[in-house]
């Protein structure tokens, strides 16, 4: 048997300003044939798991690409199209797809990246089964559903199941390749987009929606059942939350998708997030790190840093990871011994590196990207401080997400105000790892506060050495606040955009 494997992973933020080429698919672009191999092998990716399964039965293997960029904005469209052909190129002879994507890629010239694929797929090879595991966050739509045989997509956020989405994906194929199973595919979209950080699956009704797709599956009654909370912040027709459902026959599996959807649908404002002031979010703070002796309960350490997280310009929902509005707020109140992680400036990091490290300087930072699909220009902020360290920024993630992958943030710098220390990349970067901050020699635990681009995959590895966190939110293109975001695309009505929506 000859099986084709490949990965092309963006979560595409159509609001963002920060572009997404072909060299930003990887450290040093999209990786091709045994690079590609070699890039997921014993890596816990879905396309890690693929390899896995076929090389445990034996099967000749084609790895044409493995691509994934951070979420920013659309994808240029030459660089789509070269990777597409890639796998295009490799598709006739085989006798099975296992596709490793997103499903929320948006194009420069394609509202539908994966749904495109997908479909001139199927009239290259129609005869060949294709099976597709997908991030949590993708929004399907019906060319994705017609032409793939089966779906399945992560079921935790911070995402840390991607090679189990991938392992039952490819099982599912391979036994109905074989003549063991039947499967059928049913689907329901409903009217809500939902906030990013409700899509936790701790977050109740998040939590309770997954809980029943996993119920289905435990008791057998559907082959897979997963809830896919869609990515809001992309100006598309539908950037919803949906369930896909593999069931045994038709029948079944639409009624089972019909229900959990009625279920979501019921408790939709528990998929709803509302943003308290930033200036309140600084004060809870400080209020945390007061307490003596004392850590949240999804925190490790009474004796650690107090977490800032900067959901309004989290990479991995397509930030531009430079703006300044939490550190300035930070700043004003007063807070001591911060580590900032990691700041996007590529104009910065070329004027430390030309100073040197143990140089003094005066730089403007940040804010230097404009929010124009917001109407919003900022303005960068001036610090004096020291350059304390010089780096490659490269570190290999130890933690359950992406584990055993190497990361690069581009040329890296240590800026050291006094109070505050700001790692400062060349690239956007999530902060997945301590080896953000070990990679310049800042031990994280050993602060007050650590400010970090992020919404969610900190989370495994910085709440064990936290005292707390905050949630901060200001303006910037991953928001929470939907008033910000002129959506001209999305089909209405659609809630919580509209309070009268109906399903």
């Amino acid at each position: 048997m000859k099986l084709l494997i490949a990965r092309l992973n963006h979560e595409t933020n159509t609001f963002s300003p920060v572009p997404t080429e072909l060299p930003d698919f990887g450290i040093r672009g999209p990786n091709y044939d045994e690079q590609a191999y070699a890039a997921n092998k014993g890596v816990r990716t879905a396309m890690g798991a693929f390899i896995e399964l076929a090389e445990g039965m034996g099967a000749q293997i084609v790895t044409p690409l493995s691509a994934a960029a951070n979420p920013s904005g659309p994808v240029d469209a030459q660089a789509y199209h070269s990777m597409c052909q890639r796998i295009l190129d490799a598709a006739p002879g085989c006798d099975a797809m296992m596709l490793d994507l997103h499903g929320a890629m948006v194009v420069q010239d394609s509202d539908d990246g994966e749904g495109d694929l997908l479909e001139r797929l199927r009239a290259l090879c129609p005869g060949t089964p294709i099976t597709v595991a997908l991030d949590l966050h993708g929004n399907v739509t019906q060319k994705m559903m017609d032409n793939a045989d089966i779906l399945v997509g992560f079921k935790t956020y911070p995402h840390i199941d991607m090679y189990e989405a991938g392992q039952l994906a490819g099982k599912l194929l391979l036994q109905k390749m074989a003549g063991q199973i039947n499967t059928a595919m049913a689907w329901r979209r409903l009217p809500l987009m939902t906030h990013t950080l409700k899509s936790s699956t701790q977050s109740p009704a998040m939590k309770a929606a997954v809980g029943k797709a996993i119920q289905l599956e435990e008791k057998g009654d559907v082959h897979a059942a997963t809830i896919m909370a869609g990515f809001a912040l992309a100006d598309i027709p539908a950037p919803c939350i949906s369930v896909i459902v593999v069931g045994k026959d038709q029948a079944t599996a639409q009624q089972a998708a019909d229900a959990l959807a009625d279920g979501i649908w019921a408790d939709r404002d528990g998929y709803v997030y509302a943003s308290p002031p930033l200036a309140d979010s600084i004060r809870a703070a400080k209020e945390i790190a007061e307490q003596v002796g004392v850590a949240q309960p999804e925190c490790g350490n009474a004796d650690g840093p107090v977490l800032l997280l900067d959901h309004s310009d989290n990479c991995m929902s397509g930030g531009t990871c430079d703006t300044m509005d939490v550190l300035q707020e930070a700043m004003a109140q007063g807070l001591h011994n911060i580590a900032v992680g990691p700041l996007c400036d590529p104009q910065a990091v070329d004027e430390l590196f030309k100073a040197g490290a143990g140089a003094s300087v005066t730089i403007a930072l940040g804010n230097k990207r404009p929010l124009t699909s917001l109407g919003i220009e900022k303005t960068p902020v001036t610090l004096s401080g020291t350059v304390a360290r010089l780096s490659a920024g490269e570190y290999v993630i130890t933690g359950p997400t992406y584990r055993g992958m190497k990361c690069s943030m581009g040329r890296t710098a240590l800026f050291d105000t006094g109070d505050v220390q700001i790692v400062v990349t060349e690239r956007t970067h999530e902060p997945w790892d301590l080896g953000v901050f070990d990679c310049v020699g800042i031990d994280p635990a050993s602060k007050d506060f650590l400010l970090l681009k992020s919404r969610m995959y900190c989370r495994p590895v910085f709440f064990p050495i936290a005292k707390g966190y905050v949630e901060c939110d200001s303006k910037g293109v991953t928001s929470s606040n939907y008033d910000l975001f002129p959506f001209k695309k999305v089909q209405r009505p659609v809630y919580p955009l509209d309070a009268d929506t109906t399903f």
